[in-house]
C-alpha cells in the first residue's frame, strides 16, 4: 500500500490538475463587456465627431464631403487551452510494500486571441444625396423645441425662414437676417421657458400628417404680451391659438405657419463659412470667403460655433482634424461651441441621412 506521504503527493497533483481544468473552462466573455462597451462607444463617438468636422472643413475648401458609417463591430475573443497530466508510483523490489517512488506531471498551455472586425459602409448614391439635401421635416424642428432645446439654437441652426422672416445665411448667396428674426427667436425662447408653447402631430383619416403649434393661455401678462407680439411679427390672427405648420415659402395666410427648414448640406455649408482659415487661402482661391484667421472669433454677429485653425495640433480640443497640413478644432473649453456641434450631430440622425436598416451591431463571441 502507499505511504501517507506518497498519497499526499498524488492528491496535490490531482488538485492542481482539477484547478487548472476549472480555470480553463471559465468564460472570458463577461469580463470583456464593461471594457469593450466603453472603449467602442468612445472610439466610435470620437471618429463620428472628427468625420463631421472634417467634412465641414472640406466644404469650405470646395472639396466633396465623404461619409463612412460603421455598420457592425465584431469583437472576437478566443482562448485555446491544452491540459495534460500523468502520475506513476513504483517500488524497486516489485512488492506491494515500500520503498515507493512517486512521480507525476501536470501541464497547461493557453493561447489568447483578440481579433476585432469592423464593417464600414460608404454613404453614397442617390438616396444618400437626396437625404443630405432634403430639408429637415418641420415636425422634427417642433419636437426639438418641445424637448427643451433652446429656441435660439434650434431656429438659428435649422430654420432658414418662418412666415417670410429670414434668418441670416452665410452660404454662397449671403443674406443678412431680417431685423425681426432675432426678436422672434427671443420671444419664442421666453414663451418656451414659460411652458406656453406646445406641439401636436395630427393624423387625419386621409393618411396625411399635420404639425400643430399651440400657444397656450398664460396668466402671466408679460408672456401673454409676448405671444401677441409673436403673432404680429408672423402676420397671424391674434385670436387663433392652434396653428398648422407647413414646409415652404410664406403663403400669406393668417392662420398657419410656413417654415423653411434647412437641409443637412445647408447646415454644413453655414458652419463651413465660419471655419477660421488663413486669409491667404481665401485670397488665392483655395477656400471660399468667410471667417479668416486675421479676424477675431467674436467679431461676426450670430456666430454659433467657433472652429479654430493653426499649424500645430491643439493640446486641449473637443474635436480636432488635420486637412491639407493644417489643423482645425473646437476648443475643449468652449462649452457653447461644443453644445452646438453636438446638436448638429443630433440633426444628422433626425434628418435620416444614414443607411437604412438596424443600428450598428456589436457582436462579442468568446470561446470557453
Amino acid at each position: 500500500m502507499l505511504h501517507a506521504g506518497h498519497r499526499n503527493t498524488l492528491e496535490r497533483l490531482a488538485t492542481a490538475f482539477i484547478a487548472t481544468s476549472v480555470f480553463a473552462c471559465s468564460s472570458i466573455g463577461p469580463a470583456t463587456v464593461a471594457r469593450d462597451r466603453i472603449d467602442y462607444v468612445g472610439s466610435i463617438g470620437n471618429s463620428w465627431k472628427q468625420q463631421t468636422l472634417l467634412n465641414i472643413v472640406k466644404l469650405r475648401y470646395g472639396d466633396v464631403p465623404i461619409f463612412l458609417e460603421i455598420t457592425q463591430v465584431v469583437a472576437g475573443y478566443q482562448l485555446e487551452s491544452t491540459i495534460g497530466a500523468g502520475f506513476n508510483a513504483s517500488n524497486s523490489n516489485g512488492t506491494v510494500v515500500g520503498p515507493f517512488t512517486v512521480g507525476g506531471t501536470a501541464t497547461a498551455q493557453g493561447t489568447y486571441t483578440d481579433r476585432p472586425t469592423l464593417i464600414y459602409t460608404p454613404l453614397t448614391g442617390v438616396n444618400f444625396l437626396k437625404n443630405l439635401m432634403t430639408p429637415i421635416p418641420p415636425r422634427a424642428v417642433l419636437f426639438l423645441l418641445q424637448s427643451g432645446y433652446p429656441a435660439e439654437l434650434v431656429m438659428r441652426v435649422a430654420v432658414d425662414a418662418i412666415n417670410g422672416v429670414n434668418n441670416q445665411s452665410r452660404r454662397a448667396m449671403k443674406r443678412a437676417a431680417d431685423p425681426q428674426f432675432a426678436r422672434l427667436v427671443e420671444l419664442m425662447r421666453d414663451v418656451q421657458l414659460a411652458g406656453a408653447l406646445e406641439v401636436r402631430i395630427e393624423h387625419p383619416k386621409d393618411g396625411s400628417e399635420t404639425s400643430v403649434i399651440i400657444f397656450g393661455p398664460s396668466k402671466n401678462p408679460e408672456i401673454a404680451a409676448e405671444s401677441k407680439e409673436i403673432r404680429t411679427i408672423l402676420g397671424l390672427e391674434q385670436n387663433v391659438r392652434e396653428l398648422n405648420v407647413y414646409y415652404g415659402g410664406y403663403s400669406g395666410k393668417k392662420n398657419e405657419i410656413d417654415l423653411m427648414t434647412r437641409s443637412m448640406l445647408q447646415i454644413m455649408l453655414e458652419l463651413a463659412a465660419i471655419v477660421q482659415v488663413p486669409e491667404s487661402d481665401v485670397a488665392h482661391g483655395k477656400a471660399a470667403p468667410g471667417l479668416v484667421d486675421t479676424q477675431a472669433v467674436g467679431t461676426q454677429d450670430g456666430l454659433i460655433v467657433k472652429i479654430l485653425s493653426g499649424d500645430a495640433a491643439p493640446k486641449d480640443a473637443y474635436v480636432a482634424v488635420e486637412y491639407n497640413g493644417r489643423w482645425f478644432w473646437i476648443a475643449g473649453t468652449d462649452i457653447q461651441s461644443k453644445y452646438t456641434f453636438g446638436f448638429v450631430m443630433l440633426l444628422f440622425s433626425i434628418s435620416d441621412t444614414g443607411i437604412k436598416g438596424a443600428a450598428p451591431t456589436v457582436t462579442v463571441p468568446a470561446n470557453q
